[in-house]
C-alpha cells in the first residue's frame, strides 16, 4: 500500500513542482499516493492536478481543524508558508509556520519537511532587524526541530520567477535597459528555477529521508552576480542591459513603505553575509549535488520565460 505525502499549498511554485517531481519518477510515483491541498479546490490549478490522480482538499494555515484534517493518515507532509510583504512578514512566518507543525503533530504524521531560509538576523551578529521572512522561518525550523516529528529542510535562494517583476530590467530611454539596486554588482544570488526544480530536491529526500534528516538543503542551481545576471538578460533578450548601482536612499524611494526596509536589509544580507551566511559556496555546491535530475541554468530559465521588456 502506498504511503501517503500531502503537499501544503500544492498550487503555488513549490507545491506543484514536488507534485510534479514525485508523478515524474518511476519509484516514487508507486512509493506514494499525493494529497495537495489548496484555499480553494475548485480553481483550475486545482482542478488540473486532480486529474492527475492527485486528491485535492480544501485547508487553509488559519483554519487548525482544516489542517490536521487535512494531515491526517499522512505518512510524510511537505509545508511552506506564503511571504506576505505588509510590515508584518516576521509576525506571519512564525504564527503560520507554528500552526503547521503543531498540526502535522497533533495529526501524529511522522515525517516533515519544511521550507526555511537562514537567520540572517543572526548570521549578522543582531545588526539587521528587518530580514522578516527569513529570520521568521528559520526561527519555525528551529521549533520543528523540538518536536515529536522526524524533519528535514529546503530552503531555496532567489526565484528566478523574480525577472518578470521586481528584477525586470527597466527602459533607460535610449533602447537600453537597467537594472537598479545599491548593493555592488559583484553581490551573489544563489538561482532557482522554484517552479521546475523544487521538486529535485524534494525527491531526493523523499527517496531517502534518513539520509537527510535533520539537515538543511541549500537549493538554487549555482551563484550568479548581478553582473552576471544583466549579462544572461542581455543574451536572452537580444537588448543591451546593464546593473546600474545607485544610492540606498534613491533605491529605498522606489519601494512602498512596507517593503524598503525589508528589502534593503535582504539585499545588504546578501552581499555582507552570503545569502547562506559565510560558507555559501560550500552548503550550495553540496546542495546541487543532492538534487534528482539536472538543474536550470539562468540561460535556461530566460530562454523558457522571455523577459517582458517595456
Amino acid at each position: 500500500m502506498s504511503k501517503l505525502l500531502v503537499v501544503f499549498g500544492a498550487t503555488g511554485q513549490q507545491g506543484k513542482s514536488v507534485i510534479e517531481a514525485v508523478l515524474g519518477d518511476e519509484h516514487l510515483s508507486k512509493e506514494y499516493s499525493i494529497r495537495g491541498t489548496t484555499r480553494d479546490t475548485s480553481k483550475p490549478s486545482a482542478q488540473q492536478l486532480a486529474k492527475k490522480g492527485v486528491e485535492i482538499v480544501e485547508a487553509d494555515v488559519n483554519d487548525t481543524a482544516s489542517l490536521e484534517k487535512a494531515f491526517k493518515g499522512a505518512h510524510i507532509v511537505f509545508a511552506y508558508t506564503a511571504t506576505v510583504y505588509d510590515g508584518h512578514a516576521y509576525e506571519h512566518e512564525v504564527k503560520e509556520g507554528r500552526a503547521l507543525a503543531d498540526a502535522v503533530v497533533a495529526a501524529d504524521v511522522p515525517f516533515l519537511i519544511y521550507s526555511t531560509l537562514p537567520n540572517g538576523g543572526k548570521i549578522s551578529g543582531g545588526k539587521l532587524k528587518n530580514l522578516g521572512h527569513f529570520d521568521g522561518k528559520e526561527e519555525v525550523e528551529q521549533y520543528m526541530r523540538t518536536l515529536p516529528v522526524k524533519t528535514a529542510f529546503f530552503a531555496p535562494g532567489t526565484f528566478m520567477s523574480n525577472f518578470g517583476s521586481n528584477m525586470t530590467p527597466h527602459p533607460m530611454g535610449d533602447g537600453t535597459y537597467g537594472l537598479f539596486n545599491f548593493v555592488s554588482p559583484n553581490t551573489k544570488l544563489p538561482l532557482i528555477n522554484t517552479a521546475g526544480d523544487t521538486g529535485k530536491w524534494i525527491a531526493a529526500i523523499l527517496s531517502d529521508f534518513p539520509k537527510y534528516e535533520g539537515k538543511v538543503l541549500c537549493a538554487a542551481t549555482a551563484l550568479y552576480s548581478l553582473n552576471d545576471i544583466v549579462d544572461a538578460m542581455g543574451r536572452a533578450s537580444g537588448k543591451s542591459v546593464a546593473y546600474i548601482q545607485i544610492p540606498e536612499e534613491k533605491w529605498r524611494g522606489f519601494l512602498p513603505p512596507t517593503t524598503k526596509d525589508h528589502l534593503a536589509e535582504m539585499f545588504q544580507y546578501i552581499q555582507d553575509y552570503g545569502y547562506y551566511g559565510s560558507d555559501t559556496e560550500d552548503k550550495l555546491r553540496w546542495s546541487a549535488e543532492q538534487a534528482h535530475g539536472k538543474l536550470t541554468t539562468i540561460d535556461e530559465y530566460l530562454q523558457e520565460n522571455p523577459l517582458q521588456l517595456a
